[in-house]
Formats: structure tokens, C-alpha cells, sequence
């Protein structure tokens, strides 16, 4: 059963929002991977849509020796292989226009002082009244260390008005311990309100729109709790492999990759308690209440409750691919995972006794971003005399990605003189009813970077509590070498112990095939 798309005239997004107020962006890494495939469409993205503000400037920063124009062309070419919609040649000039490069070594402090004249400069020419948001598209393991160094040029210094923040790319800490470090050594240079902790997950425009669904309509928060629903699951499938990051994942593994950022937001959106008012850090404050009242997991939990997975060779669209020990950077004997499923519960009044099932991985059999909130199933006692067998429990699916929409599964009386039932499904998709908008999933997130909103990024308290909710598995696993690695063909749903772990409880994995 499809919404029809002209029930209602569409809400614009974003109508009231005005263009961004005048800044300069400083892309550290701009001759990497993220800005051309990412930040340079983002920008364009933004610019066509008028939320960029003609008093606007880019400076490029790498190591790379390139000229201004160099970097103009690389970053127009880039643009034109990764765009997302039809180009507006007149919006392409003006984005080229505002684009200039330095070179230099990061470690060095002649570097930041030519950045100095190099943001005083565009300043003169674009009128960016001395505000600048520096983007650190950078290994993590340069993160504080540039921004010490910013501190020691006073780049981060917020004067005469103008306002300073940093925008740092997870991984924020490879553990506990590390990101309290990170955390800290950065706060002795600048305040957190300067700190931009962006997450690209909750760009998405479905991710925001959990908080919509949610708090905008009075039939579904009523029953968004312990005494209706029987459980959630929330699942995060890839169909690649690691590709060309498999010296990055054996530093990483899927756990912390996507468990302890990605899926976590998805998991307090969906949990918390509704805000008094939509400003950021009453937002944020909500989203921590819930991390902290996630049950922890002792060790025998652990052992219990977890399931780790490694990807082996499989056919993948009729082609042979390989298994993840044999990919490009990986060890023959890799021990790291690239898939986790996990039971969780928020002990909290809400959701006391409700199970949270999370599922990640890669090599699986479809691509798909969803959160499903199965509802606990209607007393049969009306059909036992009928040939009705069971009842099916309804269940609501926030589909993220590919296909953003919600779907809602209910049982309808089939036509006919005997009681029998029937699924039906309600299904909306965005792009039916609102219609599509090209986006890298970081508009938003560069558009709230530049207006001071920190509602959608990750607060310092946020990060470490995360942290310390999968630092007993990953203790456990790094002192239990896994049993039978690699476990689950590439094309499949993941080793057969993550079905076991759902239906130990009588459950089981919504059908993603």
C-alpha cells in the first residue's frame, strides 16, 4: 500500500533556514579523499540551494605542493566525478572563485602563520569577518596536534565577535582511555563549544527525521515503550568488502567502526526521552541519558550476548571475491572482526525488560540502514476457533539507507467467507511524497557546523560513554582469540551464531532478504 504523494502539499525542508553567516572553511586534508568526494560536492550542494553566503572562502591545506589554480581545477574535477545532481555551471564559477590552497607541514608553526595571512587575505577579499571553521580531514592521529598548534598561533582565539570552531572525523579514540585523552588534551586549547565532533550518520536526512516521527505525531510516541513493544532491532549491512581500508580495519574492526558511533546514535534517537525544546544541548542530553542506561555487559554477558564475525570468499554477483584475509593490508591470520550482532538493554522506566539487537557487517547479502521496532503480537484468544494459526506481531521499519522511508506491517482479514488473514504492508518513501535533493549526507551537518548548531554532533560525555559501553567486549575479545574465523561466506547474513542469539529469546532476524 503505497502514501499517495499528492495527499498532502509538501513541507519544504529547511524554508526557513537563511544562508550561513560569513566564514571562511579551512579543508586541513584537502587533497584527500574526503573533500573531493564528500566536502567539495557538499559545499556546491549548499551553495546551489543558496545556503552559503556570498561572504564565503575555502582554504585547501596539505602537504601536497599545488597552486591556487591547480587546486582550483583538482577540486572542480573532482566535483564533476562525484557530483550528485546536475551541475549549475554559474554555481560551479562561484565556488571555483572562493577556493585557494597553501602547502605546508602540519608540524610546523611556519605553516599556521602563513594560514594567518592566508585567512587575513580572504577575509579582505570576501568580507568573512574573521569567523573560520577549520575541518580536520586528517588522520586521527593529528587531530590534537593541530589544533595545538592552532591554539599556539591563536587561530582558535574568538575576537571582536567572530567565532572559531573545529570540526574533527571519528574514529575520535581507538578506546576508553584515549579518547579521555583526545578529549582532554584538546579542551586545554579550545572550549566545547568550539568542538564539532561530526558523525556523517546523522546527516541523513532519515536519521533527523526519527526525532520528527517521533515527537511530531500523537499516535505513535503513546506506544513507544516497554508495554507495547517486544523489541528493536537495529541493523547496519554492507555489501562490500574493506576495500582498499584494510590496514585502517586492522586497527579497527567493525565494533569500533560502526558499533560505537553510527549505531549507538541510532540507538539513543530511537530510545530517548522526549527534549523540553529542540535546542542542542537539551538534544544532546537526552541522547547521553540513554547511553548511560545501557545495561552493562560483564564478562560471562559477553561471551553470551555478543557475536563476532569475519567475512570469507563467496560470490558476489557471479564474480568470486575474496575473503578478508585475503585482502590488501590484512594479516593471514587476522583475529578482527567485520561483523558484530549484540543484545542490549536500556534499563531505564521506558524500556525496562526491551531487548536492542544490533547487527553490523560487510560482505553481506544487501546494502540496508534500518532501525525495526517490533510490536508485541495481539491476544489470540479471538481467533482460537478459526483457522487463524498465529497472529503476526506489526512492525514499524525506519529504513535509513539506500531507500529512505518508513514501512508499517499490520494484519488485514482476507477477502473471502473464512476467517483468514493477511499482511499488509503501508509504505512511505521521501522521495514520493518530498522528492529528491542531491546530497553527500553532509550538508546539513557543514550548514549547522557554520550557523553554531551542535545538536547533530557528538558531545565529549557522549563519545566517552559509548566508549566504555563496548570497552568489555572489546576486553573480552582481545583476550579470547576467536574459535573459527573466518565464519560466514561473503553473500550471506553473518555467522550462524548471531541467528542463535536472537532466537534464544524466540525471536528472529527481521527477513533482509
Amino acid at each position: 500500500m503505497s502514501v499517495p504523494a499528492q495527499s498532502q502539499p509538501p513541507v519544504q525542508a529547511h524554508a526557513e533556514r537563511q544562508p550561513a553567516p560569513p566564514c571562511a572553511l579551512v579543508m586541513f586534508g584537502a587533497s584527500g579523499d574526503l573533500a573531493k568526494r564528500k566536502l567539495i560536492p557538499a559545499l556546491y550542494n549548499l551553495a546551489a540551494a543558496s545556503f552559503l553566503p556570498d561572504e564565503f572562502a575555502v582554504v585547501g591545506v596539505s602537504r601536497s605542493p599545488m597552486s591556487d589554480d591547480e587546486f582550483r581545477q583538482k577540486m572542480i574535477q573532482d566535483l564533476h566525478t562525484f557530483e550528485t545532481g546536475t551541475l549549475d555551471p554559474r554555481r560551479v564559477e562561484w565556488l571555483k572563485s572562493r577556493l585557494s590552497y597553501m602547502s605546508g607541514d602540519l608540524d610546523q608553526p611556519e605553516t599556521y602563520e602563513r594560514l594567518r595571512a592566508a585567512l587575513a587575505a580572504a577575509d579582505e577579499k570576501w568580507g568573512t569577518r574573521g569567523c573560520c571553521l577549520f575541518y580536520l580531514a586528517v588522520p586521527p592521529s593529528q587531530f590534537a596536534a593541530i589544533i595545538r598548534r592552532l591554539g599556539d598561533a591563536r587561530l582558535t582565539c574568538e575576537e571582536s565577535g567572530s567565532w572559531r570552531r573545529v570540526v574533527i572525523e571519528k574514529p575520535f579514540g581507538h578506546d576508553l582511555e584515549s579518547a579521555r585523552q583526545l578529549n582532554h588534551d584538546i579542551r586545554e586549547v579550545i572550549e566545547e563549544t568550539q568542538i564539532y565532533r561530526i558523525d556523517h550518520y546523522l546527516g541523513k536526512e532519515t536519521v533527523q527525521n526519527i526525532l520528527a516521527f517521533r515527537f511530531a505525531n500523537g499516535i505513535f510516541e503513546p506506544i513507544w515503550n516497554r508495554r507495547y513493544i517486544d523489541h528493536v532491532q537495529i541493523t547496519v549491512a554492507e555489501t562490500v568488502g574493506v576495500e582498499s581500508r584494510g590496514a585502517y580495519y586492522e586497527e579497527a574492526g567493525a565494533l569500533r567502526d560502526m558499533v560505537q558511533n553510527h549505531m549507538f546514535q541510532l540507538l539513543a534517537l530511537t530510545a530517548m526521552e522526549p527534549p523540553i525544546s529542540f535546542a542542542p544541548d537539551v538534544v544532546r542530553d537526552e541522547r547521553v541519558k540513554i547511553l548511560r542506561a545501557v545495561r552493562p555487559l560483564a564478562p560471562e554477558d559477553v561471551l553470551r550476548e555478543t557475536v563476532r564475525g569475519q567475512y570469507d570468499a563467496g560470490v558476489v554477483n557471479g564474480k568470486q571475491v575474496a575473503a578478508y584475509r585475503r585482502e590488501k593490508g590484512v594479516a593471514s591470520t587476522s583475529a578482527v572482526e567485520t561483523f558484530v550482532a549484540l543484545k542490549l538493554y536500556v534499563d531505564n522506566w521506558r524500556w525496562a525488560d526491551v531487548p536492542f539487537y544490533l547487527r553490523t557487517g560487510k560482505r553481506l547479502p544487501r546494502r540496508v540502514t534500518e532501525v525495526a521496532i517490533q510490536f508485541k503480537r495481539a491476544p489470540f484468544i479471538l481467533f482460537r476457533e478459526t483457522p487463524v494459526e498465529q497472529l503476526e506481531p506489526n512492525m514499524l521499519v525506519l529504513h535509513i539507507q539506500p531507500d529512505e522511508g518508513i514501512s508499517l506491517s499490520f494484519e488485514g482479514k482476507v477477502p473471502g467467507p473464512v476467517m483468514r488473514l493477511g499482511q499488509v504492508r503501508m509504505h512511505f518513501q521521501y522521495s514520493d511524497y518530498f522528492g529528491t535533493t542531491p546530497e553527500t549526507g553532509y550538508e546539513t551537518l557543514l550548514y549547522d557546523c557554520m550557523a553554531g548548531d551542535s545538536t547533530l554532533f557528538q558531545r565529549s560525555d557522549l563519545v566517552e560513554v559509548g566508549w566504555g559501553i563496548v570497552m568489555p567486549i572489546l576486553d573480552v575479545w582481545s583476550a579470547l582469540a576467536p574459535r573459527a574465523f573466518p565464519n560466514y561466506a561473503a553473500n550471506s547474513w553473518g555467522p550462524r551464531a548471531a541467528d542463535d542469539l536472537i532466537q534464544a529469546d524466540g525471536r528472529r532476524w527481521k527477513d533482509n532478504g
